[in-house]
């Protein structure tokens, strides 16, 4: 078996690292170098982290010729990093996630290690917090200077690896991310979707978005992102300047009645029974904002009709009051439902649908967009991290089993991507050790075919896992030939009934024989379809 090769992350010292010149330096414990020196411990890969004025460069440069004397196999990558202010906490904390996050890992085929000896105090709490969170799949090592030596021997010094229990500092962890991401939730770009027709329509979305305050409509089923892009879309606007408001959103089809009235356009004191108190109403909360009306389609005729002059003239009455008042805000509405088949019934106004449908955008569904679900896997591995302070991934082959299986025909996903969401959420919330395997992604495949009513299926019974990995073409047609089998009293009377016609140009056909090596390709005899 391959080992695994071993990469080492961390700061050069720039106090430790710097001590003597010359020869002398040999003399002296330097930990980046002593770090390499280790007898049990190879570094196949330092990545040394230094600053970027001339003085931190030359340290780096004589270091990693310093390494490449005494340790050819390791191979030193200089990593320059700006920083203003080493001992300021978050300037310190964010460059590294920054690091971290555009690392490309490679867990099947490296070990980690994070160098805590070297870098300031900020700097190895940073290193901490990320390698607990699981930013960093990595074991945390220090150095020191041996206590006893004979001044002719070499001056390695000691190592410690440190295998942190995640477990115990979760509360911690998600409590802190949860503050540091509050501010750098505006910076999130979104999803690196691969749909082409969608891609497309993002591009307009963005272009529209700081060139019109025109409404916009979203058109697609429920959980196909509407909400998402909505606010995407007022977060865009805000780091534009031209929004100062809040983003407010509301589900129509929880507004009935008297209800609806009030809670969109607000009421005076008295204006219904049980209005005991005045209510300033949604889009006044939205002036200067966003409002994002989803399913709009579900709004009453006469909400309908308020909601127009308020788009048109940014001012409305509220229930029971005889003055108007006023709330300047964008509008975006979302919609799963055909708007012109409602217009044509009569439930939905034709004035307020041209009003609203100067922009209008479909999202097509997870299963028209199987392209667009691995970097949604990511991405939701990605917001359970920020949400819970704890980083988990897939092992190779379970993420290539889980992959497989949500971009086949058989993943229904009724309820888009809204379900793939809970779907990692559930595996990551069970994972130990911030790895989700194989057996956990099949648990969680069996519950999503609960789920939408699929029961196995003949092959899957008779194939096991291997079902899965046949094309939809093969697998009617297996299935066919098993029914025809299990119909017949021999293997000799089914395969006259399969080859019936090209048997015929055949002086000696041998039916049993080709059926036979039929069903051997899919590891499959006649005894085992009889259940003998």
């Amino acid at each position: 078996m391959t080992r695994k090769r071993t990469v080492a992350i961390g700061f050069i010292g720039a106090t430790l690292d710097r001590v003597g010149k010359g020869a002398n330096r040999w003399n002296k414990w330097r930990p980046s170098i002593g770090l390499c020196q280790q007898p049990d411990l190879l570094i196949d890969r330092l990545e040394l982290i230094h600053g970027v004025d001339a003085r931190d460069i030359s340290l780096a440069e004589r270091i990693r010729a310093d390494i490449e004397q005494i340790s050819p196999e390791t191979e030193v990558r200089l990593q320059p990093l700006h920083l203003r202010n080493p001992w300021d906490f978050e300037e310190v904390y964010g460059a590294l996630h920054d690091f971290t996050s555009g690392y490309a890992f490679d867990t099947e085929r490296e070990d980690y290690l994070v160098h805590i000896t070297t870098g300031t105090h900020v700097a190895q709490i940073c290193w901490f917090l990320l390698t607990e969170a699981r930013y960093l799949p990595a074991r945390l090592v220090q150095t020191s200077p041996a206590r006893k030596r004979d001044e002719q021997a070499p001056v390695t010094g000691t190592h410690a690896l440190i295998d942190l229990d995640l477990s115990r500092y979760d509360r911690i962890a998600t409590r802190f991310q949860h503050e540091r991401l509050e501010g750098l939730a505006f910076l999130k770009s979104g999803i690196a979707t691969r749909n082409a027709a969608f891609n497309r329509s993002i591009e307009q979305i963005e272009r529209v978005a700081v060139r019109s305050s025109a409404p916009m409509l979203l058109i697609g089923p429920t959980g196909a992102g509407k909400s998402f892009l909505a606010r995407r879309v007022y977060e865009l606007k805000r780091s534009r300047h031209l929004v100062d408001g809040r983003f407010v959103e509301v589900n129509c089809a929880t507004l009935r009645g008297d209800g609806a009235m009030s809670a969109l356009f607000g009421h005076i004191k008295g204006a219904f029974t049980g209005a005991q108190n005045a209510r300033d109403g949604l889009l006044r909360a939205a002036d200067g904002g966003m409002l994002f009306l989803d399913e709009i389609g579900e709004l009453g005729l006469d909400e309908q009709a308020m909601l127009l002059k308020a788009i048109e003239e940014k001012r409305f009455f509220p229930m029971g009051a005889d003055k108007e008042v006023s709330s300047d805000f964008l509008l975006i509405a979302g919609t799963h439902r055909d708007l012109r088949a409602r217009v044509a019934d009569g439930l939905f106004r034709e004035d307020l649908h041209a009003r609203i449908n100067l922009w209008t955008f479909e999202l097509p569904g997870l299963a028209g967009r199987r392209e667009d679900i691995e970097p949604n896997i990511d991405f939701e591995l990605e917001r359970h991290a920020r949400e819970q302070g704890r980083m988990v991934r897939f092992n190779l082959e379970a993420r290539r089993r889980y992959l497989a299986f949500a971009s086949s025909s058989e993943a229904a996903w009724q309820g888009n991507f809204r379900e793939l969401s809970a779907s990692i959420t559930r595996m990551a919330t069970l994972a130990d050790s911030g790895r989700i395997d194989e057996a956990q992604v099949q648990e969680e495949i069996e519950r999503l075919r609960r789920a939408w009513g699929l029961v196995p299926d003949g092959l899957s019974s008779l194939l096991g896992e291997a079902a899965g990995d046949i094309d939809l073409f093969d697998r009617l047609q297996l299935q066919a030939v098993i029914d025809i089998c299990r119909q017949a009293d021999s293997l000799s009377e089914a395969g006259r009934r399969l080859f019936d016609i090209s048997r015929q140009a055949k002086a000696q056909p041998n039916d049993a024989d080709r059926l036979r090596k039929y069903l051997a390709r899919f590891g499959l005899s006649w005894q085992s379809l009889r259940g003998e």
